[in-house]
């Protein structure tokens, strides 16, 4: 016969892993919510924030080939690709071929792929500002710490 207390414990655990209370529902729903609240401030600039994550590889390290930008972003080539197209068309970057491996196209920035690293930051930290509002700084570091951890786990 099963003891009331783990009885108890069996409901409890149970309501820990459904929606809308596990843990995973709630990581995505923030990212959800992240993902439009950045969206809109990207907006008017025509971008999206894929475009913003490409864009932060080059303000990094200009001249990256594909390749390097796929493997940081933990990206497929076929949707990189279609991004890179797109920032193209916008005069954002402009594609190379290397000069010692004509196989690899390097991506550099533009002017006006330079130019955006004067502005859109300050669009994040808003964002992370609002986001974190009333959680410390001590409290954002452990939340990022678990998170990476987690990654590394299903990675």
């Amino acid at each position: 016969m099963v003891s009331t207390s783990q009885n108890s414990q069996a409901v409890e655990s149970w309501q820990q892993v459904r929606a809308p209370h596990n843990l995973g529902y709630r990581i995505k729903l923030l990212s959800q919510l992240l993902y439009r609240k950045f969206s809109d401030r990207l907006e008017p600039f025509g971008l999206t924030p894929f475009h913003w994550l490409v864009l932060c590889c080059l303000w990094e390290e200009d001249g990256l080939a594909t390749s390097s930008i796929g493997e940081k972003l933990q990206q497929v080539g076929g949707t990189l690709t279609g991004v890179l197209d797109r920032m193209e068309e916008r005069s954002l970057i402009r594609r190379e071929r290397d000069n010692r491996d004509r196989r690899i196209w390097r991506i550099w920035l533009t002017d006006a792929g330079r130019e955006l690293e004067n502005v859109l930051p300050q669009l994040v930290a808003d964002l992370r500002d609002e986001t974190w509002q009333g959680v410390s700084y001590a409290e954002r570091e452990q939340f990022s710490q678990l998170l990476n951890r987690a990654i590394a786990n299903l990675s």
